[in-house]
């Protein structure tokens, strides 16, 4: 049996893939046209141009430099003016003396400022001043001005118009209450007894028979008919005859009218009571007015500014109270030093100010007159002891007898002749 042995051989063939895929030069193009370079792609591979590494760095110099001329020539530059620079720095005024800035929120028209004042005012939701400066002459503070006036006046109004909307919305009876506080009334349980005896009052029904006898005695006891037997009495009388129903119909408008009569006495009293505190009140304020007014206080000179802090502190309650209300200064202080910051040694001195002035004052310049003696006194043995001191120093340093002026003696001569 033979044997078929295979023999394998390896060779190396040099392929083109442009031959197999029959791309490239094979490609049919049009007449006419010309050959189409080969596109880029992520498998191309482009020469890269390495040459400029062989080559020194050569720094370019431009043709021409800043400052210089056309030839190359550098050229000084000319010095900014004192002018130029004002013109810089400057900022325009209006004539209002308003400084005016180029950057920024644009500056506002004045014209079209004071039209739309005009406009406010004839529509009454702006009031002007008193005064008869012309709108067009205002400036802007004075714009300002009249605008925060007006919105205090509108704020005034308002805290005066809002009570009296909501007093008027009141029932009478809380009414007559509120007038009765306002007008400064304390004795609250009273007014409140009497105004529930006027609803009781008003509640009565004449046609009841309970009622009946209600009113005909409150009527008769309000009227001091008589001692309280004999109203019974009457009663009795009125209702054994039937007459007690006509007489409480009779009664009941009078005695409701002797109840509202008794409200009014109550709030005409209160009334008349807080005008007299009032004309008490000016009375005070006329008063340290008066006492101030002159710039002298028992012989010490005030100026605009201390006048002004006591008349305040002594006429205008502006602080709060322990008591709850208000109170001025002076009030203030002796509760804050009695109080908040103790202090009473100061309160003790203000006491005896308030209690004996003379005698107060006559201790404060005892002691201002012994203070300026002890200075006299020392400032004088100081003028004494440096004056003895100057005198000492003289004679210590006095000077010796000075020597007559002269050539000295020239030595005896034998030779002479």
């Amino acid at each position: 049996m033979s044997e078929n042995k295979e023999t394998t051989s390896v060779e190396t063939v040099d392929m083109n893939l442009d031959d197999i895929l029959n791309i490239g030069d094979s490609v049919m193009l049009p007449a006419g046209d010309k050959k189409e370079e080969p596109k880029n792609s992520v498998f191309s591979r482009n020469a890269v141009d390495l040459s400029y590494l062989d080559k020194p760095f050569e720094k370019e110099e431009s043709s021409e430099t800043p400052g210089s001329n056309e030839d190359g020539k550098t050229e000084a530059k000319a010095p900014i003016s004192k002018s130029e620079i004002d013109n810089i720095l400057s900022v325009d005024e209006d004539e209002d003396g308003e400084v005016s800035k180029s950057s920024g929120r644009p500056k506002l028209d004045k014209a079209g400022l004071v039209e739309l004042t005009n406009k406010l005012i004839e529509k009454n939701l702006l009031v002007p001043f008193d005064d008869d400066k012309p709108l067009d002459k205002y400036t802007l503070q004075d714009f300002e001005e009249l605008l925060e006036a007006n919105f205090q006046e509108k704020e005034r109004k308002m805290r005066q118009e809002v009570p009296s909307q909501f007093f008027e919305s009141l029932p009478g009876e809380l009414q007559a209450a509120a007038k009765y506080v306002a007008d400064g009334g304390q004795d609250l349980k009273g007014f409140f007894k009497a105004l529930a005896a006027v609803e009781e009052v008003k509640s009565l029904d004449p046609s009841d028979e309970y009622d009946q006898r209600s009113i005909v005695r409150s009527y008769l006891q309000a009227t001091n008919f008589g001692t309280p037997d004999e109203i019974e009495e009457e009663i009795d009388g009125w209702e054994d005859r039937g007459e007690l129903e006509a007489k409480a119909n009779k009664f009941k408008p009078k005695l409701d009218a002797l109840s509202e009569r008794q409200i009014q006495y109550q709030l005409q009293q209160q009334e008349a009571l807080r005008q007299q505190q009032a004309e008490q009140a000016q009375h005070y304020m006329d008063s340290v007015y008066k006492t101030l007014e002159p710039g002298d206080l028992n012989g010490i000179k005030l100026d605009r500014k201390t006048q002004n802090l006591l008349f305040s502190g002594l006429v205008q309650p502006n602080y709060p109270s322990v008591s709850g209300k208000q109170t001025n200064l002076l009030g203030h202080l002796l509760e804050k030093y009695q109080y908040v910051e103790p202090n009473h040694g100061l309160l003790a001195e203000a006491l005896w100010l308030l209690a004996d002035p003379d005698g107060y004052k006559n201790k404060v310049k005892e002691g201002v007159k012994k203070e300026v003696t002890s200075e006299t006194v020392r400032k004088l043995k100081f003028e004494e002891g440096k004056k003895n001191a100057s005198y000492s120093e003289s004679e210590d340093r006095q000077p010796s007898t000075p020597k007559k002026a002269g050539i000295p003696r020239p030595s005896q001569n034998f030779f002479k002749r």
